[in-house]
């Protein structure tokens, strides 16, 4: 069977749904695959535990895509964000800078959302568009591109003309792959744990970041959960402490949950799985290729530190749609898509280095070097233009 549509989007995860309910509201015909069936119920198995933080540029995208309205009462509201050093002798907090967002406007910085929710209303969402046709279950086979049209065969047989192909098919991108587009691929030695916790002490919508050595130990705020305040955690370590970490019975983990976040929360009790995710950082070499444009974690990946990843992947389908909507003409020729490169390329390689070098900074273990570390947050927080900067170039604004 042949089919011919707009755009074809591989990867229907947040990223790849997101997009298609964005291009779908902008009046495109869209078909959006992908291998596996969403899991939308925090209980089901293979249920994605980690969250996501949009921040303040994302909602612009998501009210054009139709999402806001269907994702707004799922959120905690990140008003703060507050970092820690915790690098002493002891694992205790020695320095706490908050980051405020009202220093630089009247909204929070962003708001969080479950993973497996974000699924559940988007796919929901893309159901009301009759012009886009979400197929989970089916995969992408091959790729042919020509001046005219990407041609996809896709795993049930189905052919598939597409004037756009969107690659948001996940670091191991078969898409790139199929269109002969490199890699850079920086490993640390890194995993990360992802899970939510219920404590004692309120969040007060503050985002916590906890610096000791191995990586940043994170909690974002979620709604309550059974009557008691809840939030997200991202525990990065080196490698083996996170298979360590991962096996431990649920009181030993939470004994040592306690003391590796300073105990700023009280005790800290598990109500989720432990998922481990490991730590890259990778940038293609290029973000297009004739009829095809590379979108999410097929184009670039970042440790997960100041919410930057799905943000920047936003701001892909934000330069895409807007390219798109100007000249519904041109939709995928070679011209569309070199400036989509040249636009958002060197941004992205910026903010790539930037996290890489703050990830690199959060994983050092001589004491020596964590004093230096906590000297430089103490100058950079003292200087309010400094701070202010800083916070407006993590929301991505200018």
């Amino acid at each position: 069977m042949r089919e011919t549509t707009d755009i074809l989007i591989s990867g229907g995860g947040v990223a790849g749904l997101t997009a298609a309910a964005a291009f779908g509201a902008a009046g495109l015909a869209v078909i959006c695959i992908d291998p596996t069936h969403p899991v939308t119920e925090a209980e089901g198995e293979g249920a994605d535990l980690r969250t996501t933080a949009f921040l303040q540029p994302a909602r612009t995208v998501l009210d054009a895509a139709g999402l806001w309205s269907r994702l707004a009462p799922h959120g905690a509201a990140l008003k703060i964000m507050r970092i820690v050093d915790a690098g002493g002798e002891t694992p205790e907090p020695r320095i706490v800078k908050d980051f405020d967002a009202a220093e630089i406007g009247a909204e929070p910085f962003g708001w969080n959302f479950p993973n497996w929710m974000l699924r559940r209303e988007m796919v929901a969402r893309i159901a009301e568009l009759p012009n886009v046709s979400f197929r989970p279950g089916i995969a992408t086979r091959s790729v042919l591109t020509r001046e005219g049209a990407a041609l996809v065969t896709l795993s049930d047989g189905t052919q598939v003309s597409a004037r756009l192909l969107v690659a948001a098919d996940g670091r191991a991108s078969p898409v790139r792959e199929a269109v002969g587009i490199g890699v850079k691929t920086t490993r640390y030695g890194q995993k990360a744990l992802a899970f939510a916790v219920t404590h004692p002490i309120p969040h007060r919508n503050v985002s916590t970041e906890i610096h000791r050595s191995g990586g940043p130990f994170t909690l974002v705020p979620l709604p309550d959960r059974d009557g008691l305040p809840s939030s997200a955690i991202v525990w990065m370590e080196r490698g083996p402490e996170v298979m360590r970490l991962a096996a431990l019975p649920v009181e030993a983990f939470e004994t040592e949950m306690l003391q590796r976040s300073a105990g700023l929360f009280g005790p800290l009790t598990l109500v989720t799985r432990r998922s481990v995710w490991p730590i890259i950082s990778q940038i293609a070499d290029r973000f297009d290729a004739e009829r095809t444009a590379l979108l999410a974690e097929a184009a670039h990946v970042v440790p997960p530190i100041g919410a930057q990843g799905l943000n920047m992947s936003l701001a892909d389908l934000a330069c895409l749609l807007e390219l798109a909507k100007a000249a519904p003409d041109r939709l995928g020729d070679r011209a569309m898509l070199t400036t989509y490169h040249r636009r958002r390329w060197p941004e992205v390689k910026a903010r790539v280095a930037g996290i890489d070098l703050l990830n690199r900074t959060s994983m050092l273990g001589a004491q020596s070097l964590r004093n230096l570390r906590a000297g430089a947050l103490n100058a950079l927080y003292s200087f309010g233009p400094v701070r202010r900067t800083l916070m407006k170039a993590g929301l991505g604004m200018r």
